[in-house]
């Protein structure tokens, strides 16, 4: 009877030490190989910071330069040329037409010539179309027009003429009644004479950017024409005042 021999559970190596037992990888092995590794964020480099802020500093230092040249500019050319105000006179005012209908509808026509005067010898003035109105003291619009645009030149006189007309507005029966009552007056009727344009001027090469201004006159009286012929209005007491769009600036003429 043959004996069985099993074998050991130790084999032996080529080496002659034991063989070393695996076991498959873990989750937390498998998970570990596969994730990425962590590199932290560098941080920012405060020199942007220090750019940015510099790059203000230099924007607002060349704002005030530009400034200041700018207002030393103006002021060698008023010493240079030494610029004096426009001005503003009612020449003549003819009303054709100035009635009310019985419907409280306003009837004018009225032709209107104003006299702009330029004293400057270096200095041209360009001027805007400029808007007119005729109101009274309770601001009830007569009637309204323009002037063409036009340049002023040195040392010059322009004659402006227009044709306003109120364009047939109905009024309420208030303003109707107080109108109708300042016509009977045989002081005649006060109105105000508003002009609104945008003005630059020239000196040389150089030209200033638009300024818008306000001329208005005060003490002009007008009566309804009687009759075929125009009336004239009085404008012997009419004195212009000229007003700068701008808050700081004011002409008075």
């Amino acid at each position: 009877m043959k004996d069985t021999v099993f074998p050991s559970s130790k084999q032996a190596t080529n080496g002659g030490g034991a063989a070393k037992t695996t076991f498959p990888a873990t989750k937390s092995q498998l998970y570990g190989a596969t994730r990425p590794l962590y590199l932290p964020q560098p941080k920012p480099h405060r020199y942007r910071r220090s750019c940015c802020c510099s790059c203000c500093i230099w924007t607002t230092v060349t704002i005030l330069i530009l400034l200041l040249l700018a207002g030393l500019s103006a002021a060698i050319l008023t010493l240079i040329y030494s610029p004096h105000r426009p001005t503003f006179r009612v020449s003549s005012l003819r009303v054709s037409t100035l009635k009310i209908t019985s419907s409280s509808k306003l009837i004018t026509n009225i032709t209107l010539n104003v006299n702009a005067k330029n004293p400057n010898k270096e200095l041209i003035y360009i001027y805007d179309p400029i808007a007119i109105s005729l109101t009274t003291k309770n601001d009830v619009v007569i009637a309204k027009g323009s002037f063409g645009p036009f340049i002023h030149g040195t040392k010059n006189n322009t004659l402006l003429k227009a044709t306003i007309n109120g364009g047939n507005q109905e009024l309420d029966d208030s303003s109707a009644g107080e109108l109708r009552v300042a016509l009977k007056n045989k002081k005649g009727l006060p109105l105000k004479m508003k002009l609104d344009t945008k003005v630059k001027a020239k000196i040389g090469g150089l030209k200033t950017p638009k300024v818008g201004i306000r001329v208005i006159c005060e003490g002009i009286k007008v009566s309804a024409p009687k009759g075929k012929y125009p009336s004239k209005a009085s404008i012997s007491n009419a004195k212009c005042n000229v007003d700068l769009r701008v808050k700081v600036w004011r002409w008075t003429l």
